[in-house]
């Protein structure tokens, strides 16, 4: 649990934080870090930085509270990237352990600048900044990891892009939840979430899944992607799932295969499935397919 060591990395009565690499550059330090924690507990802490924390490691139980928003006995976990805003008091708790963390810790300008001096860390974009979903700025924080470890061509000026890039991709997060009360409907960055998750090759998610993984409740979920998409959750979930289906198809892979690495029970599900859906069985589609382009699918 990175907050619940020294800001300055040295042993506490519950822990250390060791710094493995660090890079430093004008908006941004970035530093790959162990951290062991020999007990479980809580500390409180308060920075005058913007604190963007990758675990590259599972977190070992970790859940925040803003004390000065939240009731005393609020703690929500905190996702793969959180960051902390500056002067904002988190408390931490979690469970004993080590972790690896990819950390950047940005200029408190670098938000100023488009947020504006004015923009407040209301409770719900408090709550925002414990689970970061956004995709690309986890890549880009794994890439500034190993400029860290092991800077290339041009390294400095590379990292600070990134650097910059990431202070842009959280200032469009922040700003869309605003535009996400506006509307009604779910954010971008949330609906980007949702079709990542249905392009994967497997058990179609729970709206149960889908609601954790963009920070709502089951019903915020269901009533704002309908706002977004005119069409239940439920149906889109189904027909993405069919169209993942007729993608493995065109690409040659047996039906057997298909049917197990998407969720189904049996291939005759499968099929059952995909013939309600299409009007068509996986081998007729393939026929159709094939008679088509004029050649065997690979």
């Amino acid at each position: 649990m990175a907050l619940a060591v020294g800001e300055s990395g040295a042993p506490n009565s519950r822990g250390v934080m060791t710094v493995d690499a660090e890079l430093s550059v004008p908006t941004a330090t970035v530093q790959v870090v162990r951290f062991d924690i020999a007990n479980p507990g809580e500390n409180s802490v308060c920075r005058d930085f913007y604190w963007l924390d990758l675990a590259v490691t599972p977190r070992n139980n970790a859940r925040a509270c803003f004390k000065n928003h939240w009731a005393p006995h609020r703690f929500e976990p905190l996702g793969r990237v959180f960051m902390a805003p500056p002067d904002e008091i988190m408390r931490v708790r979690g469970d004993s352990g080590s972790q690896v963390s990819i950390l950047c810790l940005l200029q408190r300008d670098m938000f100023q600048r488009w947020l504006g001096h004015d923009f407040e860390w209301t409770g719900r974009r408090l709550e925002a900044t414990l689970s970061v979903p956004s995709e690309e700025v986890q890549n880009l924080l794994l890439r500034l990891g190993q400029e860290a470890r092991n800077p290339g061509f041009a390294s400095h000026a590379y990292s600070e892009a990134m650097a910059v890039q990431i202070a842009i991709e959280l200032n469009r997060y922040y700003l869309s939840l605003d535009k996400e009360c506006a509307s009604g409907g779910l954010a971008g960055w949330r609906l980007r979430m949702i079709d990542e998750r249905l392009r994967e090759v497997r058990s179609p998610p729970t709206l149960s899944e889908l609601a954790s993984l963009c920070g709502l409740s089951i019903r915020q979920l269901t009533r704002g992607f309908r706002a977004s998409r005119e069409c239940s959750i439920g149906d889109y979930i189904a027909r993405t799932r069919i169209d993942n289906a007729k993608r493995l198809l065109a690409s040659g892979e047996s039906v057997k295969a298909i049917a197990y690495s998407m969720g189904f029970g049996s291939p005759s599900g499968f099929c059952y499935a995909f013939r309600r859906a299409t009007g068509h069985t996986p081998r007729q589609y393939r026929m159709q397919l094939t008679a088509s382009s004029g050649t065997l699918p690979h």
